[in-house]
């Protein structure tokens, strides 16, 4: 069977369900994830859901600022690397097409820049 493109809120909480299941069970970044979501699983895949539905499917249901959660996590390239592999196989296990590879060349461009300003506050604050 073909794989078909992203396309609805559905898919959407497939590939995020399908994604995060797999961050939780991974020996580097599961860690730091499930540290962090203590009881709050849910909620952050909720708002997963709304995140990835704005971006992709031009539906406006996310609002906010995704970087400050992030700011302080104990993370370095290795694990945006990881974050980047699983999300790049669950995306091309799942869906094909226009969507699936703008969700990739996103992911991308966040875990860069979320790597980034991590550093960069990092070392303003061991200035």
């Amino acid at each position: 069977m073909a794989l078909q493109d992203i396309s609805n809120i559905e898919e959407i909480k497939l590939l995020v369900n399908t994604f995060y299941e797999k961050v939780q069970n991974d020996d580097l970044i599961g860690p730091v994830f499930n540290e962090k979501m203590i009881g709050r699983w849910p909620e952050h895949l909720e708002k997963m859901y709304r995140f990835w539905q704005t971006l992709l499917l031009e539906e406006h249901t996310y609002s906010g600022s995704p970087f400050p959660p992030h700011k302080h996590l104990p993370v370095n390239q290795s694990h945006f690397d990881r974050w980047m592999k699983i999300f790049t196989e669950t995306i091309d296990s799942l869906f094909a097409g226009k969507l699936a590879e703008e969700a990739k060349v996103r992911a991308a461009n966040m875990a860069y820049m979320f790597n980034y300003k991590i550093e960069y506050f990092r070392n303003q604050a061991n200035q």
